[in-house]
């Protein structure tokens, strides 16, 4: 198994708008240097959006695509109000104390899932960020600056599997408009928007049995 994270991301990316496009090519190489021809893709939230841009493109020796809780994309004219919501959060990070804003980051409706400890051991574990490369991020990644997936995923044959808890309310919405994708398991319906961090031990379990169907 392969794990990559995102700091490669902005040093690869010449613009804050190309960022998923040199994703694409980053995780191509990576794959072409690790010797790995065929491969399985999994991703969450934001890696999520990548992982299925990636997908999009058709890259050869891609089996098989696992989204949790990640957004297909915008419809066009719903994209200027996000780029705008998503630049007011990069100025503040860019402003403004690390922990006050991050305190209210987890206030938003997508973790109402969350406990008040929850959100505190995530607001610890994320001060240490730079509050500037975390407003480029953001800008970056914006929702309204990713091409929309969801033509792609109608007519793909690429075997996708997409999750999310019923306690997310926006993202099982989502999933629930994918109906030829196989509803979340039982086990699911009391989680919210992080089912990995939720519940490692059931979600490891369903990723290696996914991932032995394409062995």
């Amino acid at each position: 198994m392969l794990s990559v994270g995102l700091a490669w991301a902005w040093r690869k990316s010449p613009r804050p708008d190309s960022l998923f496009e040199a994703f694409h090519y980053w995780l191509t190489d990576t794959l072409v240097a690790h010797g790995i021809r065929r491969y399985c893709l999994l991703g969450y939230s934001l890696g999520g959006r990548l992982a299925l841009y990636h997908a999009s493109r058709q890259p050869l020796g891609l089996a098989a695509l696992w989204l949790e809780s990640a957004h297909p994309g915008l419809a066009a004219s719903e994209r200027p109000a996000r780029i705008a919501h998503d630049e007011r959060w990069a100025t503040r990070f860019e402003q403004e104390p690390m922990e006050g804003v991050l305190t209210d980051w987890y206030q938003q409706p997508v973790f109402s899932d969350l406990t008040e400890a929850q959100r505190r051991r995530q607001v610890q574990r994320r001060l240490a960020n730079h509050g500037a490369a975390v407003a480029n991020m953001l800008r970056a990644t914006s929702l309204g600056k990713q091409p929309s997936q969801w033509a792609w995923l109608a007519n793909t044959s690429l075997p996708v599997s997409y999750f999310s808890g019923l306690r997310d309310a926006k993202f099982h919405t989502l999933a629930s408009r994918l109906k030829r994708w196989p509803p979340p398991a039982p086990d699911h319906a009391r989680r919210g928007h992080n089912l990995h961090a939720e519940q490692p031990g059931e979600i490891s379990q369903q990723i290696n049995a996914w991932y032995q169907t394409f062995g």
